[in-house]
């Protein structure tokens, strides 16, 4: 699949991703973790996840035109940096400030500790972005679906092992070790990737070197392939839908099981995406990867409305087992189309702005359904009036108001996404990826003066 140095390269960077991944994602979901235990507020974490995915949206494209600039490593190096110094910022606030500050929404504790984790959080995305562009410059087209696949991998047992640590650590150590870790992480990541070797013998400028938030350029890109557009807003309208289950399933998997429970089933219904990684990692997508994405989104769309129809914690782990090994087939199949269709020259430029757009959708649904489930939904759930209504389909117990919501948005993600395979759009890009000509990586060294951004010295994005 790859040459021996490329495949070495490309295996040192998908451990230094996963070390990064599980730094990031373990102090988010303790944060998250913690602060809806003290508080027992959804509208905590709808502000948390929707300030991320906001945050995403806001900066795919500067970040996208920046990984266009500069070397993939000088990349990494600086976006871990950056991560590490705004992570300690966040300690300095959580150890100066009293902890009930900390947990009141809207206080100036609670605004700068949310706001420095939030910037290194988002400023470790940049890596994703660059990492898709770093299988486009190490790996054969022919082999860019199972790189993907191992990607996928990676990024599950990094979720796996975060979720478990990071329930065990609030549940037993408290938010203070928890913190600590965190912290230890970032700088063992940061250690690593100065290590790891990452050739790139000249960085490609299609139509010269793009501006420092090349929205044009982007935009220009998406357009010159058909049906391109189409399969962002698809996907647009997925996070849309998404960034409910996003605000809502840690709130209802904490009113089933305790904090500790339900890190240990994070970590356990994480190996879906290390099941799903590894198929698609041995077999591929098949010749029409974007037929696999729409047809996995059924699957995902069908088990979503189904896993909470019930207040069962049995329903619900296979229920995200099996939604979480499908993951691994609609992200590898979208990345592996944009590879094939979109010249590397202006990949980080496209994937910057896809993860604008499609994440975009996601704050405005999280923001929206925090207060209508904390103050709507979940008290007419627990009302006479809705156990009459509904009791039919939803039963009683926990986390009927949030089961409604479950319901209802997988009802219409699946609607959308069956449009979606009747659509033409649909059938335009499958002929459009199937026309394509593999994207082929540089493999000669460029002249000295046509590296706009040498490594010692990044663009700010």
């Amino acid at each position: 699949m790859v040459s021996d140095p490329d495949q070495r390269s490309f295996r040192a960077v998908l451990i230094n991703t996963f070390i990064a991944n599980v730094t990031t994602s373990f102090l988010w979901s303790a944060v998250t973790f913690w602060m809806y235990l003290e508080t027992r507020n959804v509208l905590v974490t709808s502000i948390l996840g929707g300030s991320y995915m906001l945050g995403m949206a806001l900066f795919g494209v500067p970040f996208g035109s920046w990984i266009d600039r500069t070397r993939k490593k000088t990349v990494m190096v600086w976006s871990q940096g950056v991560t590490a110094a705004f992570f300690g910022l966040a300690a300095l606030v959580y150890f100066l400030s009293p902890r009930e500050e900390i947990l009141r929404i809207g206080s100036p504790a609670f605004l700068m500790f949310v706001l420095f984790l939030l910037t290194g959080a988002i400023m470790e995305s940049a890596r994703g972005i660059a990492l898709s562009t770093v299988v486009t410059l190490l790996v054969p087209d022919a082999g860019r679906a199972r790189a993907n696949g191992l990607v996928g991998m990676v990024v599950g047992l990094s979720f796996m092992l975060t979720s478990v640590i990071a329930g065990l650590a609030i549940g037993q150590l408290g938010m203070t070790t928890a913190l600590v870790i965190a912290l230890a992480l970032t700088v063992a990541s940061l250690a690593h990737m100065l290590t790891v070797p990452l050739p790139e013998p000249e960085i490609v400028h299609a139509d010269g070197a793009p501006s420092k938030v090349d929205f044009a350029g982007a935009w220009a890109a998406i357009r010159s392939v058909p049906g391109l557009i189409a399969l962002i807003i698809f996907s647009t309208f997925n996070n849309l839908i998404g960034g409910i289950y996003m605000a809502l399933l840690d709130p209802y998997g904490l009113s089933l099981v305790s904090v500790e429970a339900w890190g240990i089933i994070f970590g356990i219904v994480g190996t879906g995406f290390l099941i799903g990684g590894a198929v698609v990692a041995r077999f591929g997508l098949g010749s029409r990867p974007l037929r696999t994405l729409l047809l996995a989104n059924v699957a995902m769309w069908i088990i979503g409305g189904t896993f909470a129809l019930r207040d069962s914690i049995w329903l619900l782990v296979i229920g995200m087992l099996a939604y979480m090994a499908l993951i691994p087939f609609a992200e590898a199949a979208e990345q592996t189309v944009l590879q094939r269709v979109v010249p590397l020259a202006k990949q980080g430029r496209v994937f910057g702005f896809a993860q604008s757009v499609e994440v975009a959708a996601s704050p405005i649904s999280a923001f929206l359904i925090g207060p209508i489930a904390q103050f709507g939904l979940i008290p007419y759930m627990e009302s006479p009036e809705g156990q009459a209504q509904w009791g039919w389909l939803l039963g009683d117990g926990a986390g009927r108001g949030i089961a409604l919501v479950f319901t209802v948005v997988s009802l219409v993600g699946l609607a959308i996404t069956l449009a979606a395979l009747a659509s033409r759009p649909y059938k335009v890009l499958t002929r459009a990826y199937a026309d394509a000509a593999p994207v082929v990586a540089p493999s000669t060294p460029d002249a000295a003066g046509d590296d706009p951004a040498p490594p010692s010295q990044t663009p700010t994005p």
